[in-house]
């Protein structure tokens, strides 16, 4: 609700969904100009933007660039900056995880692949949400596979981000108040044991599900996952991160946050 010269002014959500790269890809608006026609523009937009993302980036297209260079078609400095862009991250969260987190794994001797989606995601949904900034009087929250950019202007109420029991998907185990920043949930609730730990080729111990809350949904995104990737150090390497605020859970249910306490 918004309090304007003396009387209360409801504005309802506004909701935009549709499937891309191999997840439900939501746009939550609200505010004066939410049923503005720019909205549907920018959603347009937003939709094209991750229709390229996924053919640049996608493991199961046969045509995308990360599929060319796997099959040796493509070298790196072939394809397109924005790939050289993220893996310029990727390497960055290597380094940070001691080699825990990588986009390049083997699958047999001499048969190396890339695989970017860890970075991917957080990334594309980061840089679509710009399409987003420029709406006049318009609240946003775009959301990918769960991960979130958010922004609410100053005076009205913030997005409150539920994070996801991974035991229990339909329960919440906290929520998170945004204003303006971003929320990542990494775990195997919904995709199963999808990332490994790329130092022993095995998912990681321990742990279940890591949300980070960040200014940057890139940052939060590949941290999340990063964190994750290093089971029973996911808490320890995380306090580390700067700027970072979030959420671990355990597989025996227990809780550690970073920083902040989220809303109960």
């Amino acid at each position: 609700m918004i309090t304007t010269v003396g009387r209360v002014v409801e504005h309802p959500v506004r909701r935009r969904v549709e499937q891309l790269m191999g997840m439900p890809v939501s746009l939550a608006v609200r505010g004066p100009g939410a049923d503005d026609p720019a909205v549907e523009t920018a959603w347009q937009a937003v939709l094209a933007e991750l229709r390229w993302v996924d053919a640049t980036f996608s493991t199961y297209r046969d045509d995308s660039a990360v599929s060319r260079i796997n099959r040796g078609e493509l070298t790196t400095a072939q394809a397109p900056p924005e790939l050289r862009e993220v893996l310029e991250l990727a390497e960055a969260a290597r380094r940070d995880t001691a080699g825990a987190f990588d986009v390049r794994y083997r699958r047999a001797v001499g048969d190396d692949r890339l695989d970017p989606s860890g970075v991917v995601k957080g990334w594309a949904i980061e840089r679509a949400a710009r399409h987003l900034a420029a709406l006049e009087d318009v609240d946003h929250c775009l959301s990918g596979g769960g991960d979130l950019v958010c922004s609410a202007a100053p005076g009205r109420p913030v997005w409150r981000i539920g994070i996801e029991d991974p035991r229990r998907p339909s329960v919440l185990v906290a929520t998170v108040p945004v204003r303006r920043g971003a929320v990542a949930t990494s775990g195997a609730a919904h995709r199963g044991a999808h990332v490994l730990d790329a130092r022993t080729g095995r998912p990681p111990v321990g742990v279940a599900s890591v949300t980070v809350v960040a200014d940057s949904l890139t940052a939060a995104d590949v941290d999340a996952t990063a964190a994750w990737a290093q089971g029973w150090q996911a808490a320890s390497w995380l306090r580390g991160r700067p700027g970072r605020t979030g959420l671990v859970v355990w597989q025996d249910g227990t809780r550690t946050l970073i920083g902040a306490e989220p809303a109960a």
